[in-house]
């Protein structure tokens, strides 16, 4: 449970797919003049450095978001987004989900982010420093079941487990329709991997079982990072989803299609 790191996968294109959409969502949530929560599971470190050694030995960055930053505008907020990042903390750095959110709220946004992990946490605290985040080092699901509905009611969860604990594939769907229930308002986004021997398929036939409302359900397929590598494609279930955010999939179908054409 505590030996996953996201350096080796940082910026890889499950990450460009996952923070694309979520930085529309969170870029058109942030217009309307109404504070919001922006909550998360499985925060990580916050932000990653893809020079690290880590970063380099899988080269996963470089076939990511070394190849697919062109895909978008100066102006898409993903780019915003790392823009700062890249500003505050060297040219190297790329934005976890709670760097990008930082990024995209406003101080009168609210930011809670769970992670168990001891090295992880520690490196999120410090890179979240002067962000308002609240930081929480327990289990991501028991803390955002007790959080919610949370304060400002208005938000986004992004639940992102590392699914290292395979019976995540199972629980999600009914822990997922647990939150729903008790905050029937938020934007509720969870990402998982395409894997080749198919562990997400009965959890995603499952979560659309539900009927939860304004649903978007997304996926890309992209080349294995490497020989023998079981990710061949990473998928986004969103509940309530944002206007303008099957706009944003739409293109990025297109993005990934040409990627796997050429």
């Amino acid at each position: 449970m505590l030996s996953y790191q996201h350096i080796y996968h940082a910026g890889n294109l499950a990450d460009v797919q996952k923070h694309a959409l979520l930085a529309v969502m969170l870029d058109y949530m942030g217009k309307k003049p109404k504070p919001l929560s922006y909550l998360e599971t499985h925060a990580g470190r916050g932000v990653y450095q893809l020079n690290d050694a880590a970063a380099l030995k899988t080269q996963e960055a470089a076939a990511g978001i070394g190849r697919a930053e062109d895909w978008f505008a100066k102006e898409h907020p993903y780019m915003r987004a790392l823009a700062e990042v890249r500003a505050v903390h060297g040219a190297a750095a790329y934005p976890g989900s709670p760097a990008l959110a930082a990024a995209l709220t406003r101080p009168e946004d609210s930011l809670q982010l769970c992670e168990l992990h001891p090295q992880e946490s520690s490196a999120l605290k410090n890179a979240m420093h002067g962000s308002g985040a609240k930081v929480h080092v327990r289990d991501g699901f028991e803390t955002v079941m007790g959080i919610c509905p949370p304060t400002p009611k208005r938000g986004i969860l992004l639940i992102d487990p590392s699914y290292e604990i395979k019976s995540d594939y199972k629980i999600l769907p009914n822990w997922i329709a647990d939150v729903h229930r008790k905050w029937n308002v938020g934007v509720i986004a969870l990402w998982y991997p395409v894997l080749v021997d198919g562990p997400q398929d009965d959890m995603v036939k499952a979560l659309k079982g539900k009927n939860f409302p304004k649903t978007l359900h997304h996926e890309v397929r992209f080349p294995p990072a490497r020989q023998g590598h079981r990710m061949v494609g990473s998928g986004m279930f969103v509940i309530n989803a944002p206007y303008g955010l099957d706009d944003e999939a739409k293109r990025l179908d297109q993005k990934f299609e040409a990627l796997r054409i050429g």
